[in-house]
């Protein structure tokens, strides 16, 4: 497994979700001292029922913790984040299946847009999210703050280079569709197959030419006002919920 050192979660959605979905992750809690709100106390209590070692410290030491982010009471002490293993995800691709995305991000290097984009992605059903080692933002307390949580839902896999998966990726079968805001082709206007790998780019630049031309085709979203571009988890969160859109209609 390809790991990061240890850290900390903050915010209550993020904690809860931790102790839901990996309990086993977390060293250790702390919870702000004092009368706790309902959330802090149903966070006490799964803790307690998870036998997870809990500390009651004042407000001032979690800010100290937790540095810029806000807290909300409560900071995980977790063990490093585990990204999944892209073989691994090659070898369990069912050949057969009628229909799965796959979400490529080709150099989010801002921690808010990249927590953003996992919580878009798990809302609209995707499970699997490929990046790359450099140039790129990995998990960060940051990132899973930003996902609400949703970071610990996601498959993430952090490859040593993006082009040479994308690749693998087709060899599966599944096509690859780059948004681009120099595209001629709008979103709504394509037909996408059902077998399907997202490409957005980083916040300045966009998708690499390298990676661009590895797209089987490439999609904008249309701009009819003065701004020519969106944020890339507004654009991101766009193009996924209108796949979602398309399935759900069906």
């Amino acid at each position: 497994m390809d790991r990061e050192q240890n850290q900390f979660i903050f915010g209550v959605n993020p904690v809860l979700e931790k102790l839901k979905v990996s309990p086993r992750d977390v060293m250790e809690l702390m919870i702000v001292r004092g009368k706790p709100r309902p959330a802090l106390r149903s966070i006490e209590e799964a803790a307690k029922s998870q036998g997870l070692p809990i500390r009651y410290l004042e407000s001032g030491e979690l800010d100290r913790i937790a540095g810029d982010s806000k807290h909300q009471g409560v900071v995980a002490k977790v063990d490093s984040y585990s990204y999944g293993q892209f073989d691994s995800l090659l070898q369990g691709l069912p050949s057969s299946a009628p229909q799965d995305w796959i979400l490529c991000l080709d150099g989010i290097q801002d921690p808010r847009n990249f927590g953003a984009l996992l919580r878009c992605a798990e809302g609209a059903g995707i499970r699997h999210v490929v990046i790359p080692k450099d140039r790129s933002v990995g998990v960060t307390p940051t990132v899973i703050k930003s996902s609400a949580g949703a970071a610990h839902y996601e498959k993430i896999y952090r490859v040593s280079n993006l082009r040479r998966a994308i690749l693998a990726l087709k060899d599966k079968g599944y096509w690859v569709v780059g948004l681009d805001g120099r595209a001629q082709e709008s979103l709504y206007e394509k037909v996408y197959p059902e077998k399907l790998a997202v490409v957005l780019g980083s916040e300045g630049k966009g998708i690499r030419p390298l990676i661009l031309q590895e797209c089987d085709f490439v999609v904008s979203i249309p701009m009819r006002g003065k701004i020519a571009s969106l944020n890339v988890a507004v654009a991101g969160g766009i193009f996924l919920y209108e796949l979602l859109r398309r399935k759900e209609i069906r």
